[in-house]
């Protein structure tokens, strides 16, 4: 079995994965509230790493500094600019409260004022970070398995980013939905609908294709890749995919492109099975929405 592609089915792992899932968020807030805003939340999600998930550098009126999660060495590690470290131990037990806590206490030893609204945002659990006795469970062994199939998906994501001359995000970790993210953006301004939350109108202000992937939740409950149109055009879910695997489901009134991670870890060819699957789902988007696809096709290097 390829080891690129771990089995990681959702319920041998879900309190440690819900445990992490909220790690994330409160690191994740961290980096939104002092970064310098971007556009589209840019400036709000984590990012792969070789050794687990980083905010990259967050340059703040404090200097510049770095949260990162060493899933290799099980430790959270805050380093700052002008060569500072402070880190500790992520181990079975550590409640969300533990960690909130050592997190910003390591921060004041660095001299970094970090002030998050202190409750978790669509995520598992609803209650207040310093509260959060119940979420302790950290699954060594799974942890380095999401750890590597996020470095495959990260890798895979940036093969297909670079082939759209277009607006792109970067591959990124949107720590509120727990999922690695990659956008293509037409160009075109859009109206954003009228009940849309201040996090829609930013993200869903321009048109765009989305793709993804994520560990599972209530709705898709075991790993998949997934893509959507917004806003979806008429006859989206008519447009075929790649490969005969992957489905069109219709989730909250829209559709989204499936393609379930079991499929693609008992393939001859994933990683062809899952950029076939990215591309044919930015096709029907793209068709179906008239883009200038010939626009944005990246030439030959």
């Amino acid at each position: 079995m390829n080891e690129n592609f771990p089995e990681i089915p959702l319920a041998a792992w879900k309190p440690t994965k819900n445990t992490l899932h909220l790690y994330c968020q409160i690191v994740g807030k961290i980096r939104l509230g002092l970064h310098p805003k971007l556009n589209h939340w840019w400036h709000v999600p984590l990012y792969v790493t070789p050794r687990g998930l980083s905010t990259h550098t967050i340059p703040c009126r404090y200097g510049s500094f770095e949260i990162e999660f060493d899933l290799r060495e099980h430790k959270l590690v805050i380093r700052t600019g002008d060569g500072r470290i402070e880190n500790f131990a992520l181990y079975d037990g550590l409640s969300v409260a533990d960690f909130y806590h050592s997190v910003m206490a390591n921060l004041s030893k660095l001299g970094i004022v970090a002030t998050i609204r202190p409750t978790p945002y669509e995520a598992p659990s609803t209650t207040p970070f310093p509260e959060d006795t119940a979420n302790c469970s950290y699954d060594r062994e799974f942890i380095e398995k999401a750890h590597r199939t996020l470095l495959t998906v990260d890798r895979i994501f940036n093969e297909f980013r670079g082939r759209f001359l277009g607006k792109s995000t970067p591959v990124h970790m949107f720590w509120h939905s727990f999922d690695l993210a990659l956008t293509r953006f037409s160009g075109k301004r859009v109206t954003v609908r009228e009940e849309a939350n201040q996090v829609e109108r930013e993200a869903y202000s321009h048109e765009v294709t989305s793709f993804g992937f994520w560990f599972g939740d209530d709705n898709v409950p075991d790993p998949a890749f997934y893509s959507y149109t917004a806003p979806e055009p008429l006859g989206l879910a008519d447009e075929p995919l790649s490969p005969a695997a992957a489905t069109w489901q219709e989730a909250n009134g829209s559709h989204l492109a499936l393609l379930m991670y079991d499929d693609v870890r008992m393939s001859k060819a994933p990683d062809d099975d899952v950029l076939n699957f990215l591309e044919s789902a930015y096709q029907a988007g793209a068709r179906r929405s008239g883009w200038n696809m010939d626009e944005f096709v990246a030439g030959v290097r």
